[in-house]
């Protein structure tokens, strides 16, 4: 079983000749524990070309000091990290499974081998408070380093850790910075001894260009970026099965796809059509298990809002009963399918976008100038679609079509500020209106079967009779509300 912990730290060259400076006196600090020495070994894993470490990640098995075992640190913020952990086991060539799937998003299926062996001693110093609380912890490290991918020769530094302990806070960490930076130890331009260790190897990637904000590409392939590192973000929190990660996956997903839609004349549409229908693919993947959620909570929710006496039977005992197998099957469906040579091509479609994007001559016009269109292009596309909504399938597509407008609108937002803010947020009313009236839609069967299935097993379905009766008159109520909302939208003004 792994546990996880947050770790907000700072890393400081420490040059010959600068001493660690006296870190008593400082506010809220009662006491400098310490030094206390401590010897530790840690071999890292990677793939060849280093995937992870390029990506800000480190895998590593360390033994000596108080955490011995396997850690993954994954970015989680500025200054901080999550860290992973599972016990140390036995020296091994390749990691835990646990801890390899969190990093297929990088790994790719490539094989994860040592890559490096670091060996640290360490002087360890606890700023505690007047109860002999942690606050801060400093260590000064003297590191030996060596790569395993050659006969490399041992590299040797000496480096200062500030990590941020349970009762601290950042104010402090900037205090202790400021004592430090006086001895002339400054901040590191290295997160990680690995990186540090292997610098020469990982910045042979070339970074994406720099833009001027200024194009309408410029705008379009800063917000593809962006949906780009949230997919990655939330792939090994939906492999952890974490709240809300599924949801957040597949917006990051959709989003990407919209875009690529939308702004077809921005970035060449023919090139884009296989990724748009990968990016579909896996959405509706991920789409499995979030309905799912979306459709147990609905569930609770009105049954919790009933009165009791309406509450027959066990009702929420049949609800765990019938979606705790179909959540778990969806979730390992989830993660089968990012497990796969599908997914892990389709992530090397959109590196590719994001780092040479197939731009059009369009892409070279001001944003100003060319998204408005386009912006109004995608409003006709709802306009149509909602004049002609009547039935569930009608309104269905209106929503997707909203949706549309709505990431359009977004990926504007940065050259049209509050005008196109507004507009995004009314859209939005729009499509959650739409996708309430949706997932009335989805529910209405399964509390037909839910029902069905209770008076088959001998208990009462009234209650689930009765949820599927509120869901109609709700769905009655959002149809009827729509072509005012609609009619309240108005066109974008974006110009």
């Amino acid at each position: 079983m792994s546990t996880s912990v947050h770790e907000t730290e700072r890393k400081y060259e420490a040059p010959g000749g600068a001493a660690l400076p006296d870190l008593s006196g400082l506010p809220g600090v009662a006491a400098v524990a310490g030094p206390e020495e401590q010897r530790l070994e840690a071999v890292y894993y990677d793939t060849s070309d280093l995937r992870l470490a390029r990506a800000g990640l480190t895998l590593r098995r360390r033994t000596g000091g108080d955490d011995a075992g396997w850690h993954l640190k994954l970015p989680a913020g500025v200054d901080t990290r999550e860290e992973v952990r599972l016990p140390p086991g036995r020296a091994a060539k390749h990691p835990p499974k646990q801890l390899g799937s969190l990093v297929q998003v990088h790994a790719r299926g490539r094989e994860l081998a040592p890559v490096a062996r670091i060996q640290t001693t360490r002087q360890r110093r606890q700023l505690v408070d007047d109860k002999g609380r942690l606050l801060v912890e400093v260590v000064e490290d003297l590191v030996s380093g060596q790569s395993l991918a050659d006969d490399s020769s041992v590299d040797s530094w000496r480096e200062i850790e500030v990590e941020l302990g349970e009762r601290g806070d950042v104010a402090l960490l900037d205090r202790v910075e400021a004592r430090l930076a006086d001895a002339g130890i400054t901040r590191s331009w290295s997160s990680a001894k690995l990186g540090r260790l292997l610098a020469d190897r990982i910045a042979t990637t070339t970074p994406p260009p720099a833009t001027s904000g200024e194009s309408a590409g410029d705008v379009v392939i800063a917000y593809l970026r962006e949906q780009a590192d949230a997919l990655k973000l939330q792939d090994p929190r939906v492999r952890r099965g974490e709240d809300d990660a599924v949801h957040q996956m597949r917006v990051a997903t959709r989003r990407m796809r919209s875009a690529l839609q939308a702004f077809g004349t921005i970035v060449e549409r023919d090139d884009t059509r296989e990724l748009t229908d990968e990016l579909k693919w896996l959405a509706g993947v991920l789409g499995e298990a979030r309905d799912l959620e979306v459709l147990r909570t609905r569930f609770a929710d009105h049954v919790a809002a009933l009165d009791e006496d309406l509450v027959l039977g066990p009702v929420r005992a049949q609800l765990t009963r019938h979606f705790a197998p179909l959540e778990a099957a969806a979730h390992e469906a989830a993660v089968a399918a990012l497990d796969s040579g599908r997914y892990f091509a389709l992530l090397d479609a959109v590196d590719a976008l994001v780092a040479a994007p197939p731009f059009t001559p369009t892409a070279r016009a001001k944003a100003t100038k060319v998204l408005p269109d386009l912006v109004d292009k995608t409003y006709r596309r709802l306009a149509k679609r909602a004049e002609s909504a009547h039935d569930d399938i009608q309104l269905h597509e209106a929503r997707k079509a909203a949706k549309r407008l709505r990431y359009a609108v977004e990926v504007s937002e940065p050259r049209f500020g509050k005008r196109a803010a507004k507009y995004r947020k009314e859209v939005k009313a729009v499509q959650e209106l739409l996708g309430e009236h949706q997932d009335g839609v989805v529910a209405r069967p399964v509390l037909r079967e839910l029902g069905a299935k209770a008076q088959l097993d001998g208990e009462n379905g009234f209650t689930f009779g009765l949820l599927h009766g509120l869901e109609t008159a709700a769905a009655q109520r959002l149809e009827d509300r729509f072509p005012a909302v609609w009619r309240g939208l108005g066109k974008p003004k974006l110009r």
